[in-house]
């Protein structure tokens, strides 16, 4: 089955059909460095994290890149308000981005362009939008696009410029002359950074920053551009139309966008005050799979509702495809398995294709890696050891094209829930802590790893007594014992 993908310009699921056989250019908005990441950051970069993932293991050789904006109004400001030069504001910020984003599991992209970098480009793009009719210089000398020339203006986000310029949608500049008309180069303000152009000291407008971009990385015609939601207008759209002005060309092939992140089925904004940051988010997670788990539950392009109920869930699914991958036969129990393991269980790889092939559809893919861990543990239980064995590394590959199921299982059970987060029901609630969390002893591994011997060596001496107090201590901080056959005690945290 070829990957089908829902396309935002025409609205339909269309077949992706790359431009260059085996190829494909890919480029994702990526974000405007004034602050730390937030949970809105995390999804669409999740998202986006696991098309490229799935594309690559389908056998196309991916281009990705994902841009930083690293000057913008936000910047200049809150750079001002803490008395840092731009250059070293930004620095701080991206490497807080990498921070958070490594810890998601999320890619670093094959390309990640600064806006900084590229002027000269804008500069040129921009000239060329002046000499071909589109752009002119507006009376407070900021250099606009005149979207009345561009015929096509609002496919994208389905838009009619009758009505956007009869809305409340478009900002009022006497400058401009048509309301719905953007800046392309911005005329310096007094105390502001700027670069010389042929227009007087400025710098470039943001949606011309895209273009630019992606246009030096990847063509002027390329495979697939992706955002979030929020980006389609007037962002995306802005892109088009210069893009396609300035070079002639049709831009990108196909156009993603990723549904809203919301809080209590709220839109997560600045304004409301309802934004988390990632940092926040894996205070309350046992890992950062967890977080991985929790977006891909839901398909990219609806919403999905952030909350404490929500992470447990993701919590305890993980848990279950994790306990599947416990105790897998040796190879000396394999070898002694009379049983073929037979090739049966790649039927599960073909249905995660089927899956992912219909516009990334993650939640009917991880439906898939759950049912494969109940086979998982109905062969372990029935001594088919080779079956168990091989449907278990089925079960760790094709996790990985998610980006989850990375850890050693026995990793992920000495692995803690943090305490309190479990009592939390909203995702806006303190973290509060019962009794029972604060009555915690928190034991490191080598503690636990030194009771379960005291505890086995009590029950080779049949003092049951101290067995049990030992499993007794152990369990108040938070640590459950599992026996199992042949003497043996695993262990996880709770």
């Amino acid at each position: 089955m070829t990957v089908q993908i829902h396309n935002s310009l025409t609205a339909r699921k269309e077949p992706l059909v790359p431009l260059r056989p085996g190829f494909i250019g890919m480029y994702v908005c990526g974000d405007t460095v004034y602050d730390l990441c937030h949970m809105g950051h995390a999804r669409s970069k999740i998202v986006f994290d696991v098309v490229r993932r799935y594309l690559t293991y389908r056998g196309l050789e991916v281009t990705f890149v994902r841009n930083i904006t690293d000057i913008d109004d936000r910047i200049i400001q809150r750079a001002a308000e803490q008395g840092k030069p731009i250059g070293e504001f930004t620095e701080h910020y991206i490497r807080e981005m990498h921070r958070d984003y490594d810890a998601l599991g999320i890619l670093r992209p094959d390309h990640e362009p600064r806006a900084t970098q590229y002027v000269p480009g804008m500069i040129e793009m921009t000239r060329t939008l002046i000499d071909k009719g589109y752009a002119y210089v507006a009376t407070n000398g900021d250099v606009m696009y005149s979207v009345g020339r561009f015929p096509a203006y609002g496919r994208l986000s389905g838009e009619r410029l009758s009505e956007l310029r009869a809305g409340e949608r478009v900002e009022v500049d006497e400058a401009k002359r048509d309301p719905l008309d953007f800046v392309l180069w911005k005329r310096a303000k007094p105390g502001e950074p700027w670069w010389p152009s042929p227009w007087g000291p400025g710098r470039p407008g943001w949606h011309i920053e895209c273009s630019v971009m992606s246009q030096a990385l990847l063509g002027t015609r390329f495979d697939i551009h992706g955002g979030g939601l929020d980006l389609k207008f007037p962002h995306h759209e802005n892109e088009i139309a210069q893009s396609c002005a300035a070079s002639g060309d049709g831009f990108a092939s196909l156009w993603m966008h990723n549904g809203f992140l919301t809080l209590d089925h709220t839109k997560m904004s600045k304004s409301l005050g309802n934004i988390f940051t990632i940092r926040e988010a894996l205070k309350r997670v046992r890992d950062p799979e967890v977080i991985r788990y929790f977006v891909l539950s839901s398909h990219y392009r609806g919403p999905v509702n952030y909350s404490a109920d929500q992470l447990d869930q993701a919590d305890a699914a993980l848990g279950r495809l994790y306990t599947a991958l416990r105790d897998l036969p040796s190879d000396a129990t394999r070898a002694a398995d009379a049983t073929p393991a037979g090739g049966a269980q790649r039927a599960h790889t073909e249905r995660l294709r089927t899956a992912m092939d219909d516009d990334f559809n993650t939640p009917d893919a991880l439906a898939v890696l759950q049912m494969l861990a109940r086979e998982i543990n109905s062969a372990k239980a029935d001594g088919r050891h080779s079956q168990a064995a091989e449907l278990g590394e089925e079960l760790s590959s094709l996790g990985a094209v998610l980006g989850i199921l990375e850890l050693p299982p026995a990793q992920w059970f000495r692995r803690a829930k943090p305490a309190g987060a479990e009592d939390s029901r909203s995702a806006t609630a303190p973290r509060g802590i019962d009794a029972t969390a604060s009555a915690r002893v928190t034991l490191s591994d080598a503690d636990v790893d030194r009771l379960v011997e005291a505890r086995a060596a009590a029950r080779a001496a049949k003092n049951w007594a101290e067995s049990d107090r030992i499993r007794d201590e152990l369990a108040q901080a938070g640590v459950v014992l599992e026996d199992k056959a042949g003497g043996r005690t695993a262990w996880r945290r709770t």
